[in-house]
């Protein structure tokens, strides 16, 4: 478990499955530690609730679906939480943890689509140019134009290590999921704020603790996924943005916005690095949607 997360609740019994669960996720098919903690998060929501029959009967395990349609949340969390809890009952059906096909009787999530948040531009560049020119605005202001000018994943930003950032060429080598290094560029505005960033607030933060990493706290230690998130919400509420902004929404701004742009489908499958292209064609049905939504409003006989 990692340090300070709070403990699996429940059955005895469903904790003890979930903790040999997760160890085979670890040892045995060498997971990240982002991804098992990810799995801990899901399957701590279902243990929670999930009682004592949940060895043989389906109905705790269908009750949680059924609550997270009704709490209205997102048809891709609902898919991922029900694959966590469908993998758990296949590794408890094979290891005699569980005495029926629990994952083979489980209802799937209502079929339905979410397509993601996204800025318009002239909102994008409110946010960009909230941050000030104090030492922590410096720093906020290159990780907001960097999370749009490259469209990185918060996992990505806040692990990306001074050596695979190459403002002389305009680039950053960003290392995502699976292990997988793509090269993304970046604009000239994008290299001028990290640049006086780097010289400026980074220097004097990290000047007595050196450390790899890109962008960091006022005591010179790597910022967290959670400190981004609440900075992205921050400067988003002091442009005016009544919306729900993170950094995720920037990663699908920049999509929608090169699409958009007439960039071909597999140069932003290739900056977002995505393995498949079906994941990135979401963002194809989005910009068709935008430029649906664009002609209501402005045609006269629309």
């Amino acid at each position: 478990m990692v340090p300070g997360e709070r403990p699996l609740s429940g059955d005895p019994a469903l904790r003890s499955a979930i903790e040999s669960f997760l160890l085979e996720l670890r040892v045995e098919r060498g997971l990240s530690p982002l991804t098992i903690a990810a799995y801990r998060r899901d399957l701590r929501q279902f243990a929670d609730q999930a009682g004592r029959s949940w060895r043989n009967d389906p109905g705790p395990a269908n009750d949680f679906v059924a609550q997270l349609q009704a709490a209205g949340r997102r048809p891709t969390t609902q898919a991922r939480k029900v694959a966590a809890i469908r993998s758990f009952y296949g590794f408890a059906l094979r290891e005699g943890l569980a005495g029926r096909d629990v994952a083979g009787l489980m209802e799937s999530p209502r079929a339905g689509s979410h397509l993601p948040d996204v800025l318009a531009t002239d909102q994008v560049e409110r946010i960009l140019a909230a941050p000030g020119q104090d030492p922590v605005g410096l720093r906020d202001g290159a990780i907001l134009e960097l999370l749009y000018a490259a469209g990185l994943r918060v996992s990505e930003l806040v692990g990306l290590d001074r050596a695979r950032l190459d403002l002389a060429h305009l680039q950053v080598r960003v290392i995502g999921k699976g292990n997988r290094e793509r090269r993304v560029p970046i604009g000239e505005i994008a290299r001028d704020r990290l640049h006086r960033y780097l010289t400026g607030p980074r220097a004097a933060w990290t000047a007595d603790r050196p450390t790899a990493a890109v962008f960091v706290n006022q005591r010179g230690a790597r910022l967290t996924r959670e400190s981004v998130w609440r900075m992205v919400r921050r400067w988003s509420v002091a442009a005016g943005l009544s919306e729900r902004v993170t950094p995720h929404t920037f990663r699908h701004s920049f999509a929608t916005h090169l699409l958009e742009g007439g960039a071909d489908l597999r140069v932003v499958q290739a900056l977002l690095g995505h393995a498949s292209i079906s994941t990135t064609q979401l963002y194809t049905h989005l910009t068709g949607e935008r430029l649906r939504e664009v002609y209501t409003r402005a045609h006269p006989r629309a």
